[in-house]
């Protein structure tokens, strides 16, 4: 089967975030190479005959070639569940080293999640923060639910410093069901300190999973002369050397990639780290590769 792999310059030029959402998961589920189990559903319990009106896609179709005979698989709590995404809309994440900043690469992400929990009738929520929460959509199945959710996305706009407790604390406050809680953000926090805020969702029996989104001169710069860098959120500025950056930076950085990576783990939450240059439904495609493997 042919795989799209959408660079996230062609997205950029699409107009609209629901197009965009949904070229990336039909995308996605092109390159599933014909699996009926895409989503985010957890656990596997138990077979039912199909029925007319029933969704195709979730036909196993090994099965089907065995007996002739339609059978749909069904998850455990597929019927109850919740996903709730949280998006960072801090300064930080308007960096950008190409055409497609963290941003907005984070808007196609979150859009293509609430877009997918859509197709599956899931509830699906959304939070915007920075160091407040700007914007919050309670979780909902209804109909219309994905067009609130595609606009709060739509308009959320980079503000001021990140700040990881007002929107869990706020979804402590008001989530009534477990579910999966996503978090999408370029994560510019002490690891420690950011699980030791997120996990309290997980004692409650939630679902967790960290979308890491760093812009690829973030994790492996290439500088050609030094520069001076400037801090988005805190102002701050410091002269970097193409030494610094090639040497010290990265041994920095690949070390606090790996310190949260281990801590998530730890708590038994997923960690995936994206890079903005990398086509978005090549990576969902992995992720829930390696997601499956989990289970």
């Amino acid at each position: 089967m042919l795989q799209r792999f959408l660079d996230p310059s062609v997205l950029a030029g699409i107009s609209g975030l629901d197009l965009i959402a949904k070229t990336v998961v039909d995308g996605f589920i092109a390159g599933l190479h014909r699996s009926p189990d895409f989503g985010f559903s957890q656990e596997f319990a138990e077979y039912r005959a199909y029925t007319p009106g029933d969704d195709l896609r979730h036909i196993d179709w090994n099965v089907f070639a065995r007996t002739e005979r339609a059978f749909l698989k069904r998850y455990r709590g597929e019927t109850n569940s919740q996903l709730t995404i949280l998006l960072d809309a801090s300064r930080s994440m308007k960096f950008g080293s190409h055409p497609t900043d963290k941003l907005e690469y984070a808007k196609f992400l979150a859009a293509s999640l609430a877009y997918l929990a859509n197709m599956q009738r899931d509830a699906a929520g959304l939070i915007v923060f920075d160091d407040e929460v700007r914007r919050y959509v309670r979780a909902s199945s209804r109909q219309g639910q994905l067009a609130r959710i595609l606009h709060a996305i739509e308009n959320a706009e980079a503000g001021a410093r990140t700040n990881f407790a007002h929107p869990f604390l706020t979804l402590q406050e008001f989530l009534r069901r477990r579910g999966i809680v996503v978090a999408i953000s370029d994560f510019w926090e002490q690891p420690a300190k950011i699980i030791q805020t997120v996990e309290p969702l997980r004692y409650r029996g939630n679902e967790l999973i960290l979308f890491h989104v760093l812009d690829p001169e973030e994790i492996h710069p290439k500088l050609r002369y030094p520069v001076l860098l400037e801090d988005l959120e805190t102002g701050e500025a410091m002269e970097v050397s193409p030494d610094y950056a090639s040497h010290e930076y990265r041994d920095k950085m690949d070390a606090h990639l790996e310190d949260l990576r281990t801590r998530a783990r730890g708590a038994g939450i997923d960690y995936f780290l994206i890079d903005t240059s990398r086509p978005l439904d090549a990576a969902l495609r992995e992720y829930l590769a390696i997601r499956k493997g989990k289970m």
